[in-house]
């Protein structure tokens, strides 16, 4: 990081996740407890301002007093202690003192010069190596929030608020926070943690958000709407940027737009190689609100459709009816195309109906996906069914995820031939040749495709599973994460032998991880015999235009060579060579 001042231009280096400018005043949230609303204040206000805060702290000494008191009556004293040190900490002159001075120095609101000043006490508190003192946050954030909700707030006066277009800067985001964000008003976002490939990474790729990860110390050190430009192409965030700074990512921006434009205008084209190659460039998605992005895209149906964030969403299951209801929206939306559905994919400690009392120690080779499904007839049947009767509205196919051997492809599609035999006794139309497919995720699934492929109508190849479990490299740990490698050697082995086999079988074989998206990688995959490519809706146009800028032929030469190349960089240089040499326009 580089600093020179508190107002001129500083900036931070992090990781590029997802490509793309956004110019907007930061807007920081922290862990443990909510961020209030944030406003610039007068200075004329600003004895006011810090006696709303004194007041706030002397209403919640009030609260815990009574509290003590009464668990005193109740426990005696040993119990009550924990009360007694709440209130010490709001007595703290130091903590005291340095909220009187950030409401000064920041000209920002009582209650947000607090919790910025409580944030940044609580994450260098995390960040001490004893144990003891990491595990005093929980009360300090108990302690914090009850001083906020305290603030006693003039509900007359509007303020201009974060709900304004913002830079989102936090410790870290859930995948489900990326999916709901506000994309109207969430311009970008830089987190300290995460990596390239997290699902978070991968969400704010599809959305078209820009976004950085590995930003250190960014939460404690970044002020709250200070300008900043935040960009995704080289992992930069930059605040209070010079005018000149400004002038050039404007332009950048600019430049950027213009090619947006183009690629738009050819929306909807035939994906085609210059040779004759067709191929099928499909989105993935999580939530029906997708929908509207899909259309725009020009996407020829859903290549994968992820349940989870609907079967996981609330305290409960949605139960069949419900589900029918959610899928009966897409199918129609994307008719004439195919909606392809994708059960459970999820561990087991996500199940709102039953988590798991003790934690699995290595989840990702544990319970989860197929195997919980299977584990869990009942609630797997209602999705089967849910799926098959909205397959009466259009094209749907069903696909299973985590398959790792034959067993589990006939044990599910048994649950799916029970399902039919229900629904046509209870006279409940749906198509009874409804296409299943699996994921291939797994090596073992990948080396044995020869034997799965009759099976099943098609294979989709999710590619960041197959990468991290054939490198035995976790994706989102920096400390491997160098290792996690789209390229190996291993990998694209591992996906030219599942195209084979399907092609030898007579089905058709997808992508739909990372690598689909990835434009320099699309020669290489193109070469391999792949037909179908399902990328986040954001990508559609840009993987469009690159097979349209290519020759079959000369990726199939340059992939023949590649399974040769015993290094991944290698790999990857072949194939962005091609992808140089026809559309330079189109990279980042």
């Amino acid at each position: 990081m580089h600093n020179v001042g508190s107002e001129l231009e500083t900036t931070y280096e992090g990781i590029p996740a997802s490509p793309g400018i956004a110019i907007a005043p930061v807007h920081v949230i922290a862990r443990g407890f909510s961020s209030p609303e944030i406003y610039e204040i007068l200075e004329s206000d600003l004895e006011a301002e810090q006696q709303r805060f004194l007041q706030a702290l002397e209403v919640t000494k009030r609260q815990l007093i009574e509290l003590q008191g009464k668990l005193e009556d109740l426990s005696g004293d040993n119990e009550s202690g924990i009360f007694e040190a709440h209130v010490m900490m709001l007595e703290d002159r130091s903590v005291v003192d340095r909220v009187l001075l950030a409401i000064a120095t920041r000209l920002q609101n009582a209650e947000y010069a607090f919790y910025a000043v409580m944030q940044n006490f609580l994450e260098a508190m995390r960040r001490i190596p004893d144990p003891y003192l990491r595990e005093r946050t929980s009360d300090i954030e108990d302690v914090a929030q009850r001083v906020l909700r305290n603030f006693i707030v003039d509900d007359d006066v509007r303020h201009q608020t974060p709900q304004d277009r913002h830079v989102l800067v936090a410790y870290d985001l859930a995948p489900s926070d990326t999916a709901s964000m506000n994309r109207r008003h969430v311009l970008g976002f830089a987190t300290e943690q995460g990596s390239v490939n997290s699902h978070t990474a991968i969400l704010a790729r599809a959305f078209g958000i820009p976004a950085i990860v590995g930003l250190d110390a960014a939460v404690i050190d970044i002020i709250a709407l200070t300008p900043s430009i935040l960009d995704g192409y080289s992992g930069k965030l930059i605040l209070h940027p010079k005018p000149e700074t400004l002038e050039h990512y404007r332009k950048l921006s600019l430049a950027k737009e213009k090619v947006h434009s183009a690629l738009d205008a050819m929306r909807g084209a035939a994906t085609e190689t210059v040779d004759g190659r067709a191929l099928t460039i499909s989105a993935n998605i999580e939530l029906v609100d997708d929908l509207p992005l899909v259309k725009r895209s020009g996407a020829k149906g859903i290549g994968l459709y992820r349940t989870e964030f609907l079967l996981l969403n609330g305290k409960e299951m949605p139960d069949e009816n419900h589900q029918a209801e959610v899928y009966a929206r897409v199918v129609r939306e994307m008719a004439p195309h195919t909606v392809i559905v994708r059960t459970l994919d999820a561990g087991g400690d996500k199940l709102p109906v039953e988590p798991l009392t003790d934690p699995e120690p290595n989840p990702f080779l544990g319970w989860r996906g197929i195997r919980v499904s299977l584990a869990r007839p009942a609630m797997f049947k209602e999705q089967i069914r849910a799926v098959l009767r909205v397959s009466a509205l259009g094209k749907v196919a069903l696909m299973f995820p985590m398959i790792s051997g034959l067993s589990e492809i006939r044990k599910s599609k048994e649950l799916v031939r029970r399902c039919m035999d229900e629904l046509d006794k209870e006279q409940i139309p749906f198509n009874h040749e409804l296409p299943v497919g699996i994921m291939i995720e797994v090596p073992a699934a990948a080396i044995c495709a020869d034997l799965l492929a009759p099976e099943v109508d098609f294979f989709s190849i999710g590619t960041n599973d197959l990468i991290q479990y054939t490198v035995a490299a976790d994706r989102v740990n920096p400390h491997v994460a160098d290792l996690y490698r789209p390229t190996h050697p291993a990998v694209i082995r591992l996906i030219k032998r599942t195209i084979d086999a399907a092609t030898n079988n007579g089905i058709w074989t997808g992508i739909c991880g990372e690598m689909a998206g990835d434009i320099r990688l699309t020669p290489l995959l193109l070469g391999l015999g792949v037909e179908e490519l399902s990328v986040g809706p954001q990508q559609v146009p840009r993987v469009g235009q690159a097979i349209r800028s290519l020759s079959h032929a000369a990726c199939a030469a340059m992939a023949d060579e590649a399974l040769r190349h015993p290094r991944s960089q290698g790999v990857l240089d072949l194939s962005l060579s091609l992808a140089n040499k026809h559309y330079p326009e189109l990279l980042d």
